[in-house]
């Protein structure tokens, strides 16, 4: 099966890529550094003709708020209109576990206007929502940094393994279309005060962290504990890795 991973030079894309042709699958990355431009169309048909199956994992370059909403709504539309010329049958693209909950950020509208033209469109397709990735941990951090001190709340996250995202993304894209939102999720809730905290005593980082129930989730969501995680009311996968091993990995 001809598989075209948009966003395939990417962080999950590599991986995606790698799984599916391990599994004995033609899969094309498809990235602007490769010559397929979702926004400009550069290449675009090209990639897709004979595709089955389409799986969108890019990310906006930007995350102003009016320029990540133009990146995801003109791509996903650009996309789509391709996978329709080219017959594919199946679209499958990345989100976030509590996007409709997190709609204070421009990043996060722009997320939902993307699902939103997925779900509109008659392409069959499965919209995979991840928690937030191990290896964010760092960047959180740094948002939420103020000379030597980290402010955040102690709302509850289920963080997963970048790898583990790859191989859910990878079963959903051989898996008949959900034709909704399925969640995938890391096996341990942990507040996102005490990530940071696991994290620096890894890493040495000698910045405080204060909890903080007012700090905002990347500088501008107000988050509690039901605003990262899933909250079961769709199918969710719960993956095996956890944040102690990752943690461990940092240490060889």
């Amino acid at each position: 099966m001809k598989i075209v991973v948009i966003g395939g030079s990417g962080l999950i894309g590599k991986k995606v890529v790698s799984n599916l042709r391990n599994r004995g699958h033609e899969v094309v990355p498809a990235s602007p550094s490769l010559g397929v431009n979702t926004i400009t169309g550069e290449g675009l048909a090209e990639a897709l003709s004979g595709a089955q199956v389409v799986v969108d994992v890019s990310n906006a370059p930007s995350w102003e708020d009016q320029a990540v909403m133009e990146f995801f709504e003109q791509s996903t539309r650009n996309l789509l209109a391709a996978e329709a010329n080219a017959g594919v049958s199946h679209h499958v693209a990345l989100s976030v576990v509590g996007t409709e909950r997190l709609l204070q950020s421009g990043y996060f509208r722009a997320k939902k206007a993307q699902e939103e033209l997925i779900e509109n469109a008659e392409i069959p397709y499965t919209i995979v929502r991840a928690t937030q990735f191990f290896e964010f941990v760092g960047g959180i951090a740094d948002v939420a940094t103020k000379a030597d001190t980290v402010r955040l709340p102690s709302a509850l996250m289920q963080p997963i393994s970048s790898d583990d995202v790859a191989t859910a993304v990878a079963d959903f894209t051989l898996e008949a279309p959900a034709n909704g939102i399925v969640d995938v999720a890391g096996p341990d809730q942990i507040p996102m005060d005490e990530f940071i905290r696991q994290y620096f005593s890894v890493t040495q980082d000698k910045r405080q962290v204060i909890t903080d129930a007012n700090a905002l989730y990347y500088g501008s969501v107000e988050v509690n504990d039901q605003s990262l995680v899933p909250n079961g009311d769709r199918p969710v996968t719960i993956t095996k890795k956890h944040f102690r091993d990752y943690l461990s990995s940092l240490k060889n």
